[in-house]
């Protein structure tokens, strides 16, 4: 077999082939990048331009309280994170790709449409609070489904289109190399658009006109959607091939049923290849008792090499794959505990930015607006890597990329060492007898950001080059999966601190933030430590051989 069929037959994971003809060869490849790149920029644009500014939206435009506001969300922000499963299974086992994307997109500008409604149409909307002594009018029953019919609509279309672009973006390739690149421009335009979305359609919305800002984002997500459907030609397209979750429980109920089963034979003729299939290599002896799942026993194959039960005999790829997947959790288990920080730094920065002095020059800046220096050195930390970095280490190493595993363990040093500054600072700040600079809570931002522009790119990478070939989509995914969880876990972090403390007061000059943050460094060197071990362990599939270590 050629280097280019090796690689092929790698990346998917299965030995499936390369593809047949000539014409679906010529599909795909960089001539598909700049359609799917600027789709998922526009997305990102309109998704942006109500995340990062919805809790002023409810509260200013729909008089809802602010505990209300937080409330919502915080429910709207975890859909949008874990709708990307939805999408990933669907296009996995349903649709593909292409039509998620499709669909997703559509979803999405309905709802911006829906938005823009609610601020024109003013019966959509209850009256605006005049003065003080004026009570505001809560919503009514019918605004309030016509908002979350709005989010919804969104939440579904930004969450299932978001990734399951970057599944699609890296299905056009078949080199490794060229994946990785792929997935550093994707976060470098998905952390671009957040930026542009953060400050010039959040400034209109809150200086000019909410209709104007939700227009933009409505215009956004239906000429994303166009200029990806300009692109059909020349993508190359997934084929679903069934719920992949059903070959997985079946292997678990047939080594259940077959649990009694001896499990030492070596002998690869012993196990079921599929009908048709060449034997090859009897099933690895990793979870062992899932063998039991492919192990031939009598009645179970028929003369004409039919099974009598799938729920009784499953073929070796897919016992395979359930391995593959049991391996890969503790590895995500990590990057869980690796990004709950995160949210706990991100949002205890604001608090910090509100005692600060916030001019710079002739400018005021929001405490909200802190996390544009996150996105900021992400995306600067995204192009360094891929102009600067990595050619600088295939240069010293004469070698290939650092491994997924590699990046993903910079970014949890970088991780802990944005807490630990994000301490130092808050130190300085309770000793000091003025207010600080914002400026001094730039650092520990832009460690953050840069700490995200390697493990962000890296976690996408290695689950979609260790993840089963039939769970690519899930794969990509599987990032923001570990983003909601993270936000709901940070969350419970900081009130579980708060009820056991009194490190978390409703006066911050009365706290100590700077324990907290102590908190998280050790948390955070508890977990690298963790992932130093597990990822030792983890032998790769699909990158480099041996052992894919952060320290290989």
């Amino acid at each position: 077999m050629g280097g280019d069929q090796e690689q092929i037959a790698s990346l998917a994971g299965d030995g499936e082939p390369p593809p047949a003809s000539t014409a679906d060869r010529r599909l795909g490849g960089w001539s598909t990048f700049p359609f799917i790149i600027a789709c998922v920029s526009l997305l990102t644009l309109a998704g942006g331009g109500l995340i990062n500014n919805l809790i002023v939206f409810l509260i200013t435009q729909f008089n809802i309280q602010n505990v209300d506001a937080a409330l919502i969300n915080n429910v709207f922000n975890g859909c949008v994170n874990l709708f990307p499963l939805v999408g990933a299974v669907a296009a996995d086992s349903l649709l593909g790709c292409f039509s998620v994307i499709c669909i997703s997109s559509l979803v999405s500008s309905l709802g911006f449409l829906l938005l823009l409604l609610t601020t024109t149409v003013e019966t959509l909307t209850p009256p605006t609070c005049k003065t003080a002594s004026n009570p505001c009018i809560p919503p009514s029953k019918s605004q309030y489904a016509v908002l979350y019919s709005a989010l919804a609509l969104v939440s579904i279309g930004v969450g299932g289109a978001r990734f399951t672009l970057a599944t699609m973006g890296a299905n056009q390739f078949t080199e490794l190399g060229h994946q990785s690149t792929y997935f550093n421009w994707y976060f470098f335009s998905l952390y671009g658009a957040s930026f542009v979305s953060a400050t010039g359609i959040v400034y209109v919305e809150d200086n000019v006109s909410w209709g104007l800002g939700f227009g933009i984002c409505t215009a956004a997500s239906v000429v994303g959607l166009a200029v990806f459907l300009l692109g059909s030609r020349y993508y190359r397209r997934d084929e679903p091939r069934g719920s992949p979750f059903t070959g997985l429980i079946r292997v678990v109920v047939a080594s259940l049923r077959k649990r009694k089963a001896a499990t030492s034979s070596s002998a690869a003729a012993d196990y079921y290849y599929g009908g048709g299939a060449v034997v090859a290599e009897p099933p690895t002896k990793r979870f062992r008792s899932l063998n039991r799942a492919a192990l031939k026993a009598d009645g179970d194959v028929g003369p004409d090499g039919s099974i009598a039960s799938a729920w009784k005999l499953c073929t070796v790829q897919e016992v395979e794959d359930l391995k593959n997947l049991i391996r890969i959790l503790p590895i995500w288990s990590s990057s869980i505990f690796l990004s709950t920080p995160i949210g706990v730094l991100l949002s205890l920065t604001v608090l910090q930015a509100l005692v600060t002095d916030r001019r710079v020059g002739p400018l005021h800046l929001s405490a909200g607006s802190m996390i544009v220096f996150a996105l900021m050195s992400t995306a600067l930390g995204v192009i360094l890597t891929d102009r600067c970095l990595w050619p600088l280490w295939r240069k010293l190493r004469r070698g290939g990329n650092p491994t997924p595993l590699q990046q993903i363990g910079a970014g949890h040093v970088l991780n802990v060492a944005s807490m630990a500054v994000a301490a130092l600072v808050e130190s300085r700040r309770r000793a000091s007898r003025g207010r600080l600079s914002i400026g001094w809570l730039v650092p520990q931002m832009a460690l953050l950001g840069f700490g995200e522009a390697f493990h962000f790119p890296g976690q996408v990478a290695f689950y979609y080059q260790e993840f089963p070939c039939c769970l690519k989509g899930l794969a990509t995914a599987m990032v923001a999966v570990v983003i909601g969880l993270a936000y709901y876990l940070s969350t419970a972090v900081v009130d579980f601190i708060r009820r056991v403390t009194d490190w978390l007061g409703d006066d911050i000059d009365d706290g100590r933030v700077d324990c907290v943050y102590w908190v998280m460094v050790v948390i955070g060197v508890v977990n690298f430590g963790y992932f130093l071990v597990i990822s030792w362990l983890y032998k790769c599939k699909n990158v480099g051989v041996g052992k894919g270590g952060v320290g290989v």
